[in-house]
């Protein structure tokens, strides 16, 4: 038998779930909490086997609630119910303990799989959460390759030259400090302006600066 808390500030949507799963021989709601207060104050947390909880309650984030308990209560397993089809509501509430996250909108039969599924111990994502997931990766992994874009390979030489440039020192310093021709400077000054794209010395700067160019070298 899965001994289930429901955790949800909306009455109706409460009950809507207890005639749900009210039928089912293996699943029982054991007890309902309408605010986070409610769920620390309930002394039967450890004969449950799964919260349904919603993320927006009325005193406290349901991201807490599952932070919380998670800590505590090992065993205990958390599948959100959520209205909220959003990359970031998503990532943080699995990062806070929860196996599993459907939307509110979903059928009699996903909720029932996923609260076996959960149950078992695997973590269950509806199609549409699946699928905000996979975007959300994807952006992420667009924004890296652009980020890569504008970190071009660059010499050691180059750099030395760069980290000269951005102290303020000439071509005739720099080739003094780093033992070589002034033509060298200047031919190495001209390949950083392109590879860079940038205008003239102080477009340079800003770049370098701004994409933290050297900083990302030296990791």
């Amino acid at each position: 038998m899965i001994k289930i808390l429901v955790v949800d500030d909306h009455k109706m949507f409460v009950d809507g779930l207890e005639s749900i799963l009210e039928h089912e021989e293996d699943i029982k709601i054991l007890h309902k909490c309408y605010t986070a207060r409610e769920v620390y104050q309930d002394g039967r947390l450890e004969e449950v086997d799964i919260i349904l909880l919603d993320i927006n309650l009325p005193d406290q984030s349901g991201l807490d609630i599952c932070r919380n308990l998670s800590k505590e209560y090992k065993d205990l397993k958390i599948l959100v119910l959520s209205m909220y089809d959003e990359e970031s509501y998503i990532t943080e509430i699995l990062k806070s303990g929860a196996l599993g996250y459907i939307l509110k909108n979903t059928g009699r039969k996903e909720l029932i799989t996923a609260i076996k599924t959960v149950a078992s111990g695997k973590t269950y994502f509806s199609e549409a959460v699946t699928k905000t997931i996979m975007n959300g990766l994807m952006n992420k992994n667009k924004a890296a390759k652009n980020s890569e874009k504008i970190m071009p390979k660059i010499t050691r030489r180059e750099r030395e030259v760069l980290e000269h440039i951005i102290q303020e020192n000439t071509n005739q310093e720099i080739a003094n400090k780093l033992f070589i021709s002034l033509k060298t400077v200047e031919a190495h000054r001209s390949s950083l302006l392109s590879k860079l794209n940038a205008r003239n010395t102080a477009g340079l700067v800003r770049i370098t600066i701004e994409n933290k160019i050297l900083e990302k070298m030296s990791a």
